[in-house]
């Protein structure tokens, strides 16, 4: 974070087959070790199982998604007089995107006994039908934020 000049976003080209914007950036979450190519081969080939399995644009399932999976609200920890309270707050536009992304990552992974593409394919058709891991752990960051609402005015 610099003290003077203020940060530049930079701008995601979109993806080579769909040209989406999201994808190109799901497809960055998903690769390892700077391998774009395995990450390209995985993404695609889970559009590829969801295509044939819901004969739906996959891209639309995608976006269905990720915006079922998107949080709204998220707690954050503030020290007020030797006490520690979660106090909840909103979620800016990018952090929503980049939590929602990492969470459909993180519970593909989760999934054992299959190829990535598979896992993934299921994790988003799981996540567009507003069921899954992902959409569990949305769910709780909800739950924590509104058990915790006591603590808004600790906001900063």
């Amino acid at each position: 974070m610099p003290r003077r000049a203020r940060e530049t976003k930079r701008k995601t080209s979109p993806d080579g087959k769909y040209q989406s914007v999201n994808l190109a950036r799901f497809i960055n979450k998903i690769m390892g070790r700077g391998k774009k190519s395995t990450a390209e081969g995985i993404v695609y080939g889970a559009m590829g199982i969801i295509e044939k399995e819901l004969k739906k644009n996959p891209v639309d399932i995608f976006e269905q998604a990720l915006k079922n999976v998107t949080p709204v609200i998220e707690v954050k920890p503030r020290r007020v007089g030797g006490a520690t309270y979660q106090v909840p707050v909103d979620i800016k536009g990018d952090r929503r995107m980049a939590l929602g992304m990492r969470w459909l990552v993180i519970s593909a992974r989760a999934r054992k006994g299959k190829p990535m593409a598979n896992r993934l394919a299921e994790e988003l058709i799981d996540a567009s039908r507003n069921q899954g891991t992902a959409i569990k752990k949305r769910e709780d960051t909800h739950r924590m934020a509104e058990a915790n609402k006591a603590f808004v005015h600790y906001r900063w």
